[in-house]
């Protein structure tokens, strides 16, 4: 027989750990008042997470016996996700085992349990491995040694909500497992919600499922469950606090509906998420595109690849038919360093002063850096978003509370640096459910659905805002407006459909904004003036048209603008010394040129008129021959040129400039004339009339009408009328004529829309109507809607223009027809005359026909005629 090189070898192996293990033991030995710690463990056998952290106590457990010699025994005990089970369990070790600490799943209700039923266990430790911790100080009171080794809870929702927000999905279902810890309305539907509130979201519907062991019929459930859920309008659907088990049922069932396919959106967190790893292929194939949420830990250390490397080989030999998939998740690394938290604090101390020493210890560990603060892990995590796709998963970005989200883990790290948390906040690419590229809407109608009941002034005096009315044949309600019109193009700026139905309302807007707060209406809408009290009962969105208080009244007769104005450029005794300046000079130089002998055509009185028209427009055909007069006169034509020059600018101002004034200049001048006032009864005015500038009551008269207002004021009724600046727009664009604006404008808000305290819909409408004042379509509503009376106006006035313009026409048409009649006698009498002539002086030369003519006094018109022939 020959022995091979290989047996040597594997002799000289098995002699030198002999060596190592006697050097150890000795060492071991030597040890002096060895403690041997007596830990329980209890967890559910079934579970992947209770079969990886079995195995990770276990190896916890060699590596301390290995390095520091200290032995740990530990009492596992089963408990399959069951309250009482688990209560009983730690009980029975704590009678049975005298263990000094217990570790395993355990809740905060299960060890309040424990402690009430043995009072052994007040000086008892408890490291719960539940998947988050619940910061809650006054069981920390009742609960002192309650240590878990978990983060926060609300640092993951604020992860969840960061998710959400960032896709701007303004409402989420929350699909949760319900056990001991939290109830349906409560503990972690609060914690998302508020969380969701940052971001301008909500819950819109939750639905607790029972633990997988307690359904005797788990496929009916779950899928009668998901029909439910299905029949709603919400498409983005968060599912946590979800054991493997069922969460791999849900979206099988998921699949089978048709819940996987475009527009949905599926979210799952920690306990999900970290076990991706750990699921085969064929589950994944139901999950393509489900994003996950899992806590990170750093898998580059030497190590954590050692542990890695013992841990799916050890797993692998005791579940071999899920050797495929023996990677060890996050859960496995935190028993694993409870385990060694448990055993260094054990070392000089008694089980008494056990969770103090836990919380003064501080190492670094496989699954990060253990450190308890508030009765929790205090080191802030890193949590990686994964996209599931294919076979397996992508990295789509990291997420921590300081900074936000980061496009890879080196990026993220080096952000500690820097103090801009929006810098990165990028996510994607990512694979969503159905193959869709674009995120979805999260939304999509519902046959059936309730929609939003939207409250509308129904008495409003300014219709052109909001106008109800009735058809009574057929039965029908007609909604219109410009604010109707501006509420629906932003309602179409929306990124999901809002079904809505208008509701009208018969009070004062402060009860319609009073409804909105009772939930009688989800939403108002109208001329709704944003003030101050109003916000104790509702929300407002961004103002959609600027606003504040303007008065009105009647504007005094401009005198200027009468018949005779031209006579006001110059006072009248200018007039009178102009008149009697010019005669006379006009005479003098009449008389002049008459004594002088000089032949000045026009005779008398009648001369010296014509001669002064004449000369005032410089058309005067008499010639002066006389120096004297023209020494008169030539000074005279130089006042003359003054005169109108001044004449024209003068009247040009007063045609140019706007000369009309109110006939109140301000609220102080009504107070001591004690006027009365009229305002929109209906509205906030009363009230700010009454308290902000102090008019009395008695004379306030609430209008109904907008075309009361002008009988108002006609009557004497009122002497100023109050509006806010978009109705006194409208009012002014109605009765162009005889009104003013006096006084100062009181700025307010503006008009808005209403909604519930807390709804995103304030969020997403004001960003909408932000966008419409961008793009200016509020702009042209406001100028097709509010000042199409000008435009009425200009029509009518067109109109008339144009029936002056054709009368005009038809008088010229007459007169052009009679001037051709006229025309045609004319050329016949011409004619017969030139006949006369040529036969009467056949022989005549030109000249003499000239002459001839001019002595029988002929018109130039005539010698004309007579030259062409």
């Amino acid at each position: 027989m020959s022995w091979g090189p290989s047996f040597f070898l594997v002799l000289l192996l098995l002699l030198v750990g002999s060596a190592k293990a006697n050097g150890r033991g000795d060492r071991c030995q030597k040890t002096q008042q060895q403690r041997i710690a007596k830990v329980g463990a209890v967890i559910d056998f079934t579970s992947r997470v209770g079969k990886e952290q079995k195995i990770a106590m276990d190896m916890a457990i060699q590596d301390l016996l290995h390095s520091t010699c200290h032995k740990v025994n530990l009492h596992l005990r089963d408990s399959p996700g069951n309250s009482a089970k688990s209560t009983a369990a730690v009980i029975n070790l704590l009678n049975d085992k005298k263990i000094q600490a217990v570790i395993g799943t355990l809740t905060m209700q299960e060890a309040a349990l424990v402690s009430k039923i043995d009072d052994r266990t007040k000086n008892f430790t408890v490291l719960s491995l539940t998947s988050t911790a619940i910061n809650s100080p006054s069981a920390s009171l009742h609960l002192p040694n309650f240590l878990q080794v978990a983060n926060d809870i609300v640092l993951h929702m604020q992860c969840l909500a960061a998710l959400v927000g960032h896709f701007q999905w303004r409402k989420v279902t929350a699909i949760y497992q319900q056990n001991n810890e939290f109830s349906s309305n409560s503990g972690i539907i609060t914690l998302l919600s508020d969380s969701l509130k940052l971001v301008n979201s909500e819950i819109d519907h939750h639905q607790a499922f029972p633990t997988f062991p307690s359904l005797s019929d788990p496929d009916a459930f779950f899928e009668q469950e998901l029909n439910k859920l299905r029949s709603k309008s919400n498409r983005v659907f968060v599912v946590m606090q979800f054991s493997l088990t069922s969460a791999v049922l849900l979206f099988e069932k998921a699949k089978q509906m048709g819940m996987m396919g475009k527009g949905y959106v599926w979210i799952v967190t920690d306990e999900i998420a970290s076990l991706i790893d750990s699921v085969d292929s064929s589950i994944k194939y139901n999950m393509q595109g489900v994003i996950g949420i899992k806590t990170n830990f750093i898998e580059t250390t030497k190590h954590f690849r050692q542990f890695k490397t013992r841990f799916r080989r050890i797993y692998g030999v005791q579940y071999p038919e899920e050797e495929e998939n023996s990677s060890p998740s996050i859960f496995a690394l935190r028993a694993y360093d409870a385990i060694h938290a448990i055993a260094l604090a054990m070392k000089s101390v008694t089980s008494k002063d056990l969770s103090q020493e836990i919380v003064s210890t501080k190492f670094h560990g496989v699954s990060g850096i253990m450190e308890f603060k508030n009765g929790m892990l205090s080191q802030p995590p890193t949590f990686q978003i994964i996209n599931v796709v294919g076979k397996s998963y992508r990295e789509i970005a990291f997420w921590s509370p300081s900074f936000g989200f980061s496009e890879d883990l080196i990026k993220h790290r080096d952000m500690k640096e820097k103090t801009n948390r929006d810098s990165v906040q990028v996510l994607g690419p990512i694979y969503w459910p159905g193959g869709l590229q674009a995120a979805p809407q999260g939304w999509t109608p519902i046959d059936g659905q309730r929609p939003l009941k939207i409250g509308i002034p129904a008495r409003d005096a300014f219709n052109q805002f909001v106008k109800v009315r009735y058809d009574q044949g057929k039965n029908e309600t007609h909604i219109s407006g410009f604010s109707i019109e501006v509420f629906e193009a932003a309602v179409k700026h929306l990124p999901y459909q809002l079904p809505f139905v208008y509701v009208p309302f018969n009070g004062s807007y402060d009860q319609l904004v009073e409804e909105v707060y009772y939930k009688d209406l989800d939403a108002a809408v109208g001329d709704i003036e944003v003030i101050a009290d109003r916000y104790h009962f509702a929300e407002f969105s961004q103002p959609y048209i600027s606003s504040g208080l303007a008065m009105i009244v009647t504007v005094k007769p401009d005198k200027l603008k009468e018949q005779w104005m031209f006579m006001n450029a110059f006072t009248r005794s200018m007039w009178l010394l102009i008149i009697i300046a010019h005669l006379s000079v006009c005479f003098v130089v009449w008389f002049i040129e008459r004594e002088h002998g000089h032949n000045f055509e026009l005779k008398g009185i009648g001369a010296i008129l014509w001669f002064s028209v004449t000369i005032l427009f410089f058309a005067q055909r008499e010639r002066v021959q006389s120096n004297w007069a023209r020494l008169v006169l030539a000074p005279w034509l130089v006042v003359i040129l003054v005169v109108t020059t001044t004449f024209t600018a003068s009247l040009t101002s007063m045609m140019t400039i706007s000369r009309v004034q109110p006939s109140v200049l301000d609220v102080e001048t009504l107070k001591k004339t004690n006027a009365t006032v009229g305002c929109d009864g209906n509205s906030f005015i009363v009230n700010y009339l009454t308290n902000v500038l102090h008019i009395g009551p008695q004379n306030i008269k609430r209008i109904a009408s907008i075309s009361d207002y002008p009988k108002a004021f006609e009557s004497g009724d009122i002497q100023a009328a109050f509006f806010v600046a978009p109705h006194a727009k409208v009012f002014l664009a109605c009765y162009c004529k005889g009104y003013i604006l006096a006084g100062p404008i009181y700025k307010s808000s503006g008009f808005a829309f209403v909604f519930p305290k807390g709804s995103p819909l304030t969020i997403d409408m004001s960003k909408a109507i932000m966008e419409l004042n961008e793009k200016g379509e509020v702009e042209l509503l406001e100028k097709k809607m509010l000042s199409s009376f000008k435009c009425l106006l200009c029509a009518f006035a067109l109109l008339v223009t144009t029936v002056r313009i054709a009368g005009r026409h038809l008088q010229y048409l007459n007169c052009i027809r009679t001037i051709l009649i006229q025309t045609r006698v004319l050329r016949w009498a011409f004619l017969y005359l030139i006949r006369s002539y040529k036969k009467s002086q056949r022989h005549c030369s030109r000249s003499s026909i000239l002459e001839t003519c001019s002595t029988r006094n002929m018109t130039s018109t005539d010698i004309v005629v007579l030259k062409y022939h």
